[in-house]
């Protein structure tokens, strides 16, 4: 599984505790590709990693992202505008467990400034470990798994109906945002390498 980390300019001293709670997860590789410390070449808001988000996924070079901000809303609400992505606001284990067994999505917003205090690293380290101790989208509880399946499914057909094609919309929505996501150099040397071709810009 490939796991790209999208960290926004208000929340970039949290990059290196994100990188290391995930790196105790098998099986996956992740990539840092958004705000690190002390990197001002490119400044993005959660605006731009939003949008960075659903390229990533819509594009199949990640299978999940990890983002957020300083409360988590911003990234969710702005990741949510596009299809293709399924975010959920993390805040402690049992949302990221209860997140992956029910809804199964693609995408995870944690809170990294709002309540980031005393071992706030460790309960990133549990985070991740609860998101990913099971296979996804089993239910809880199980006699649910098969409702909460049918509506996981619903929500796929509705996005459909209710979003434009996601090339449609890089087209449609101001150039100059996504010109500026494509100057961070590790998100476009990300996409570059393991996205589809048409999602280059």
């Amino acid at each position: 599984m490939r796991i790209a980390v999208i960290n926004e300019v208000s929340a970039r001293d949290k990059n290196d505790k994100v990188i290391e709670a995930l790196s105790g997860v098998p099986g996956v590789e992740v990539f840092n590709v958004g705000m690190v410390p002390g990197d001002f070449e490119v400044e993005l808001t959660y605006i731009h990693t939003g949008l960075m988000a659903a390229i990533a996924l819509n594009s199949g070079a990640a299978d999940m992202v990890v983002g957020g901000c300083g409360t988590g809303q911003g990234f969710l609400i702005s990741a949510m505008q596009y299809p293709g992505v399924i975010c959920g606001l993390i805040t402690e284990p049992l949302d990221a467990w209860l997140f992956s067994q029910i809804n199964a999505g693609n995408c995870v917003s944690l809170a990294l400034n709002k309540g980031f205090g005393w071992a706030a690293d460790i309960n990133l380290k549990y985070i991740f470990e609860k998101l990913f101790a099971d296979p996804m989208g089993q239910g809880y509880p199980l006699h649910r798994a098969q409702s909460q399946g049918e509506s996981r499914e619903k929500l796929h057909e509705i996005g459909a109906a209710t979003h434009k094609d996601f090339q449609e919309i890089l087209k449609n929505i101001d150039p100059a945002l996504v010109a500026h996501v494509f100057e961070h150099r590790p998100f476009k040397e990300f996409i570059e390498n393991y996205g589809k071709a048409e999602f280059v810009y």
